[in-house]
C-alpha cells in the first residue's frame, strides 16, 4: 500500500465482440467524499489505441467513492460496420436476432468505493448487449 493521501484510478476497455481494445471511448471521472456528498466532476479522457485511459485526473483528498462514466454508444456507432461484418459471420449472433438499436447500453456508469493510498484499475469488458467490470491490478 502506498503512503499517498489519495487513491488513484485507471481503466481500460476491451471490446469482447470484436476481440480488441476499444479505442476512442470517452470516459468521465467523478468523485465524492461520503455517501451523502454530491458528485464532483473531475474531468475525463478517451481510450487510446490500446483501450487505456492513462491520463485521468487525480482524485481529491478525502475521496471515498468514484464514478467512471463510459460513453459507449458513439464507439459502437463508429464501429458498426466492422461489428456487423463480425456478427454476420457468426450463427445466431445478436445483430441477427435483434432488430432494434445497435447498442443496448448507450452508457456505462461504474461506481466504487476507494480508500486512500490504494490504486484502483477498473477494466470494462464490453459488447453491444452487455458488459462486465472488475477490480484489476
Amino acid at each position: 500500500m502506498s503512503t499517498s493521501a489519495t487513491a488513484s484510478v485507471s481503466t481500460h476497455i476491451l471490446d469482447t465482440s470484436a476481440g480488441r481494445p476499444a479505442e476512442g471511448v470517452a470516459v468521465r471521472l467523478s468523485a465524492r467524499s461520503g455517501r451523502a456528498a454530491d458528485w464532483q466532476a473531475l474531468g475525463g479522457s478517451a481510450t487510446d489505441a490500446d483501450g487505456r485511459c492513462k491520463d485521468l485526473p487525480a482524485l481529491p483528498e478525502g475521496t471515498t467513492h468514484v464514478r467512471l462514466d463510459f460513453a459507449v454508444e458513439a464507439y459502437f456507432e463508429e464501429n458498426a460496420k466492422f461489428a456487423k461484418k463480425q456478427a454476420d459471420a457468426q450463427q445466431d449472433a445478436p445483430a441477427n436476432r435483434d432488430s432494434g438499436a445497435g447498442v443496448f447500453f448507450p452508457e456505462v456508469a461504474i461506481t466504487f468505493a476507494v480508500v486512500p493510498g490504494e490504486h484502483y484499475h477498473v477494466p470494462l469488458l464490453l459488447n453491444p448487449f452487455g458488459y462486465s467490470v472488475y477490480r484489476g491490478s
